[in-house]
């Protein structure tokens, strides 16, 4: 096994490296590397200061994520730090890449710190629901003024190497070659006579003003980052940096960082963090399955998707054209890409230049034949299956030989769509979230009969385009909207029982999801799903009431925001319970005599979820998702699911799905029991006292 720390000489100056590839992760051999390393030069006297690299494309990029499941095997990190800081000559940390974690933690141990200008500096703990743990909530503090600390730590942000310099941690941003800049500058320390430089013998910066800032901090993150446990016990940890004295605060930092990977939050996001990464392995797709290459893009559809879809390609470089069947609608849909990329100048994160790079990507026609060298095609019109049809022949027409030809459908039969081409292998589901410029989910639909390469091909571009790729196979609504259904149609269900739409968006907001699924209609167009179950209308239940709210507001044209009214009215664009449509509703329910049960909250959101749970268990055993943890990613990348609660399949594990099985049964009685039936799946796990978790365990042996 190589060496992960070696150690040379430069004279009087020791170089520590670091070579752990890929990222150079803080696990166990690299802390004992480190200890050994720091050890042995204690005892040489010819070294008068150590410079501290790291071999690859970044520095320590984090910590060894899987020891929060094993324990942390020794030597820990504060041990190594400790030796590390309490080295009798100056070590300067000498940062390239991203130091994140455990490595920004590392570099805040070492005496001084040099940075290459590209090098970014992160503690993002909080996004798998712990804290900074190996000092970084005493040392940081003691570096940089209080609240940026602050600041970086609550939103896990990297800091580029210039603002770090700014707000002093960073001591010197090197323009050269970084390591001989690193020795030059340890040089320049001697010369000066300059020693070690203790971080913990520093005071905290802006103590004084501490005891307010800590209050609003609080404040801040009841509000953003409600039902949380990490953000309050990083704001006890700096309080202690603030109060005590560095030993002691770090005890307070360390108990916090013990009990925190314990928590069911920091277990549903390590959770995510692993599933994420797991989305791409695909069963039976080896690595001799090679992706086509996709050098130019075409979207049929210059409305809202297909601008936003095109955006993600040209934010990627990749040049798209667009093709419409009226000017107007492709002068419109071009302006309202212009109009975003604005925005971001506006914001500050686009300069006018780059904005016009993007735009120059990006071209229209209103003749198919321009998308004849096309690599990949999308199609992005409304949810109408002969028109789709009727798009498909002709891409399959002009089309270049190899092209992939993608549909944004989010319910419809992609088996059907591809039939209608001569090349059904070349065809899949390319399923963008609205808006497709911001949304991080893109669900890739297999077709019975899309080509390995196709798939592969998918999950490249996914990757390009900077979204996260989860592949489905061909059902109504594939994983995400399929499981939405009886999430909105238990939601509508409570209204009619009496219920508002205030006090049913209210409850799910207050668990934890982003926006309560009433909003989230009004915002999308009462309208949009009431067609697309028009048009299935054959396959409904028999059942008066299913989605009745949304076909009653249909029916009186109040379709949401865009209209001014919906299950809410927008006077000056602030949504307000509307009366009227609440009195509608009541009036409907008594006409179809529906018991007035006035559910609560903890009703509301055990039926809107248990059934979503309950349709995701009949997902896995259709095989329309590979595992329960793709359905968890799909939740969270795409539907407002909150991230601390690991998803729907996650969230029934640490619920129980013995718990969830019952209350089914329970609803099975008092509710309408044609949709309370638990599935055979979830039955079964529940009867043996396993999990989700255990299912996919099992499956991917």
């Amino acid at each position: 096994m190589a060496e992960v720390v070696r150690t040379e000489r430069e004279g009087e100056i020791a170089v520590v490296t670091i070579d752990a590839p890929p990222v150079n992760a803080i696990n166990q051999a690299v802390r004992a590397g480190l200890q050994q390393a720091f050890a042995a030069l204690r005892a040489d006297p010819t070294v008068k200061a150590v410079v501290l690299v790291c071999a690859g494309k970044t520095f320590v990029a984090g910590a060894d994520i899987k020891e929060f499941d094993t324990g942390i095997g020794a030597p820990g990190y504060h041990e190594v730090y400790r030796l590390i800081e309490d080295s009798p000559v100056p070590v300067i940390a000498a940062v390239h890449g991203t130091a994140l974690g455990g490595g920004t933690e590392l570099a805040l141990a070492c005496h001084y710190r040099v940075a290459d200008k590209g090098a970014r500096f992160g503690l993002p703990e909080l996004s798998l629901g712990i804290i900074p743990g190996a000092g970084g909530t005493q040392r940081l503090p003691r570096l940089m003024p209080l609240e940026a600390a602050l600041d970086m730590m609550i939103s896990g942000k990297p800091t580029v190497a210039a603002k770090a310099a700014e707000q002093g941690l960073v001591d010197r941003v090197i323009d050269s070659e970084l390591r001989s800049g690193a020795i030059a500058y340890a040089r320049e320390l001697l010369a000066q006579g300059k020693g070690p430089r203790r971080t913990r013998e520093q005071a905290v910066q802006g103590a004084d003003k501490a005891a307010e800032l800590l209050a609003a901090k609080r404040a801040q993150v009841a509000k953003t980052m409600r039902n949380r446990v990490s953000p309050p016990a990083l704001l006890d940890a700096v309080e202690a940096a603030v109060k005590l004295p560095f030993d002691d605060g770090l005890k307070v930092e360390q108990a916090k960082s013990d009990e925190l990977p314990l928590t069911t939050e920091s277990k549903a996001l390590r959770h995510l963090f692993f599933a994420e990464r797991d989305v791409s392995r695909i069963p039976g797709l080896g690595k001799e399955v090679k992706p086509r290459n996709v050098a130019a893009v075409g979207i049929v559809g210059a409305g809202t998707m297909g601008g936003g879809i095109s955006m993600c390609f040209a934010n990627a470089g990749i040049p798209v054209t667009i093709v419409d069947a009226a000017q107007a609608n492709l002068d419109r849909g071009l302006a309202t890409i212009r109009k975003n990329y604005q925005r971001s100048v506006t914001r500050g994160s686009m300069s006018e230049a780059q904005l016009e790079q993007r735009m120059a990507l990006i071209s229209g026609s209103l003749d198919y034949a321009a998308l004849s060298t096309a690599d990949l095609i999308i199609e992005a019109v409304f949810e109408n299956m002969a028109l789709k049809k009727e798009i498909f022949a002709k891409l399959d027409k002009v089309a270049k030989p190899g092209a992939i030809l993608g549909t944004n459908t989010s319910t419809l039969d992609i088996d059907e769509i591809a039939a209608v081409t001569g090349r059904a292998s070349d065809v899949l589901g390319l399923h963008f979230f609205s808006p497709a410029n911001v949304m991080q989910l893109l669900e890739i639909v297999q077709c019975a009969k899309t080509s390995p390469d196709v798939l592969v091909t998918a999950l490249d571009v996914a990757k390009k385009i900077k979204k996260t790729g989860v592949v489905a196979k061909v059902c109504y609504g594939f994983i995400g909207n399929r499981m939405m259904d009886p999430y909105g149609r238990e939601a509508e269900r409570c209204v009619l029982e009496g219920a508002t739409p205030a006090e049913v968006d209210g409850a799910l907001e207050k668990w934890g999801m982003a926006m309560g699924i009433l909003a989230v209609y009004d915002m999308a167009g009462i309208d949009i799903g009431h067609l697309t179950r028009e048009a299935r209308k054959e396959l409904l239940p028999k059942d008066p009431s299913f989605y009745r709210p949304t076909a009653l507001l249909t029916e009186k044209g109040w379709l949401g925001q865009k209209t001014g009214r919906g299950y809410y009215t927008y006077p000056e664009g602030k949504r307000t319970p509307d009366a009227e449509s609440i009195a509608m509703f009541a009036a409907e329910a008594k006409r179809l005599a529906i018991p007035q049960r006035k559910p609560d909250a903890t009703e509301i959101v055990e039926r809107c979820l248990y059934g979503m749970i309950n349709e995701g268990a009949l997902l896995l055993e259709e095989g329309i998702a590979l595992r329960a943890s793709d359905i968890d990613v799909v939740y969270t990348a795409g539907y407002g699911f909150p991230r601390y609660r690991g998803g729907p399949m996650f969230y029934a594990d640490s619920v129980g799905l013995a718990k969830i099985v019952a209350r089914i049964e329970e609803f099975a009685k008092t509710l309408d029991p044609q949709y309370w039936q638990p599935a055979p799946l979830l039955k079964k796990l529940a009867a043996a006292g396993s999990s989700f978790a255990e299912y996919q365990k099992q499956q991917t042996k």
